[in-house]
């Protein structure tokens, strides 16, 4: 992404004064001056309140690296701020968790269920959002790959089709053909593999532990009455198990988990023939609306992200109750357009726009995908969010990838390079160790177009039916900086959305060591060289940044 040449706050505020007019908006932000921090990782072991509120904590004091959100609360104590909408665009949303009902965007031009579009706007009875994964057949779950959907109308098309019978016209077409085919065959094959490991594993473990309970007389045992039993019956793992202390009826939990995961994604995500649509419009036109539903919390049993991630951002604070989100004085607009596969480029443009539409300031976007055949219809809803000035904040993928060289969308820059626009916001995931290991293993990184990086890793938020897990993603980080970002609007609500973006990774904490470079191979590059700020969000400078501009127009 392109960095922006800015100006000292002295030549800022000199400006200012012999131009007293000047718009606040085209203040420029200044590069980070933040002093960096040299504290050595904390060593002692954590408790478990610490790590459910490690991405709160403060790095000078603490030595972990959170966001500073005690700190910058501190630094809010005797200001007022103004009520910020925020938009999340995800899975089904749990709006009546006891940690995030309070906080829910409610439709007042609109009468609750009276089947009537009273304000207009397309949507009828849009209360608290909108669905677009939901219509009269159900509430869509599962889906493709954008990789399975590409692949399977192209086999229609080339399958059995050699090179030499192929028109030049259709030549371009037919490489990329080839291109997904392979992919997918590999990554299928792949996916075989782990079906068949974790099925195979699952059965056998079963069968050892059934039989040890049935031999011995007992449900829990230990390594030596499993050592007495005949080794023909025990399979090497479940041994393996009990001698590292597990427990064997947990990891079989753990290996149904996996075996589950797996076996989901060859029924529905890498599936050819399948087809999780509910919403009878035509996906490859923009036009063809309305369609969905007014249900945002799609299904409790199935979708647990989306609740997950606005707890992160806006979970009622301080309520005695679950955990604290990042913001307050903020209010969330549910918008359902992420299904358990890859999100529809449709989907995710009108959803951007139902969203700008309705109020939001900030919107996050914690997902993307590898393939976009309608990027532009994004692209065009991107460019409408900052004619209206709003910020979105955009995960930057789990592939342990560096997503300047492969594609990772939505983006604001589809050549990789130059940005369509400046409202866009891209987040990699951070751990909780100030050391090698900071970078999460899995977060996808770029020196042009990752722009900051964010708590993302063991991350503690609310999940449906009123419960709360750990999670990492940086899915997870994005929200810790949406929810930074509707701080900002909140007490400073002169500034745009292109200016919050900047003062949020001009004010991060810089890191000046080598990291593990995501990916497991053990190669350690300079942290710097992963984003565009090279820095880790940090809440209080980000607000100490935004009163100065402010407080200078």
């Amino acid at each position: 992404m392109n960095k922006t040449s800015f100006l000292s706050l002295g030549l800022i505020a000199l400006l200012a004064s012999c131009n007293p007019s000047k718009s606040i908006h085209k203040i420029p932000i200044p590069e980070n001056t933040f002093e960096t921090i040299n504290v050595p990782a904390k060593q002692q072991e954590m408790y478990l309140e610490e790590v459910q509120k490690w991405p709160q904590a403060d790095l000078a004091t603490d030595s972990i690296p959170g966001m500073s959100i005690e700190k910058a609360y501190e630094f809010l104590a005797d200001k007022e701020g103004k009520t910020v909408i925020v938009g999340v665009i995800d899975s089904g949303i749990d709006i009546t968790h006891e940690d995030l009902k309070d906080n829910v965007w409610t439709n007042i031009d609109e009468i609750p269920n009276n089947g009537k579009d009273d304000d207009k706007n397309g949507y009828v009875d849009d209360i608290n959002g909108w669905n677009f994964l939901g219509g009269p057949e159900g509430t869509a779950n599962p889906e493709q790959l954008e990789l399975t959907r590409l692949y399977a109308a192209l086999s229609k098309i080339y399958d059995g089709v050699s090179e030499d019978e192929v028109s030049e016209s259709q030549q371009k077409e037919y490489a990329f053909y080839k291109e997904l085919k392979a992919e997918f065959n590999e990554k299928n094959e792949e996916l075989q593999m782990n079906v068949s490991f974790f099925s195979g594993l699952l059965e056998r473990i079963s069968n050892s532990d059934a039989f040890a309970q049935k031999e011995l007389n007992k449900s829990t045992y230990s390594i030596d009455e499993l050592k007495t039993l005949p080794q023909d019956k025990i399979d090497p793992y479940l041994i393996k198990v009990v001698a590292a202390g597990r427990s064997p009826q947990e990891f079989i939990e753990k290996l149904q988990e996996g075996k589950d995961y797996y076996k989901g994604q060859a029924d529905f995500n890498y599936n050819l023939e399948f087809n999780g649509r509910k919403t009878n419009d035509d996906v490859t036109n923009l036009s063809d609306v309305p369609y969905g539903n007014n249900y945002v919390i799609g299904s409790l049993e199935d979708e647990m992200h989306g609740t997950h991630v606005s707890g992160i951002s806006l979970a009622t604070r301080n309520n005695g109750t679950g955990m604290n989100g990042v913001a307050q004085n903020v209010q969330l607009l549910s918008v359902r357009a992420i299904p358990d596969g890859d999100e529809y480029d449709k989907d995710v443009a009108l959803a951007i726009r139902y969203a700008v539409d309705n109020g939001a300031k900030v919107i996050n976007m914690s997902f993307g995908k590898s393939y976009s055949p309608n990027a532009e219809w994004v692209y065009d809803a991107i460019k409408y969010a900052e004619k209206h000035d709003v910020l979105l904040v955009h995960a930057a993928g789990n592939d342990a990838k560096n997503i300047d060289k492969v594609n990772n969308f939505p983006t604001d820059a589809p050549d990789k390079i130059t940005e369509i626009a400046d409202n866009v916001i891209t987040v990699g995931s951070i751990t909780k160790h100030y050391d090698k290991n900071l970078v999460s293993s899995f977060s996808n990184y770029g020196r042009k177009n990752v722009d900051i990086f964010a708590p993302g890793s063991e991350i503690y938020s609310t999940v449906p039916n009123n419960e709360y897990e750990s999670i990492q993603g940086t899915s997870m980080a994005a929200p810790a900086v949406a929810g930074v970002a509707a701080l900002i609007r909140s007490y400073y609500p002169e500034l745009s959305a292109s200016q919050v973006k900047h003062i949020i990774m001009n004010s991060g904490t810089k890191v000046n060591f080598d990291v593990l470079l995501p990916g497991g191979d053990e190669t350690l590059v300079a942290f710097k060289d992963l984003s565009v700020s090279g820095s880790i969000l940090n809440a209080y400078n980000a607000l100490v940044l935004a009163n100065q501009i402010v407080n200078q127009k």
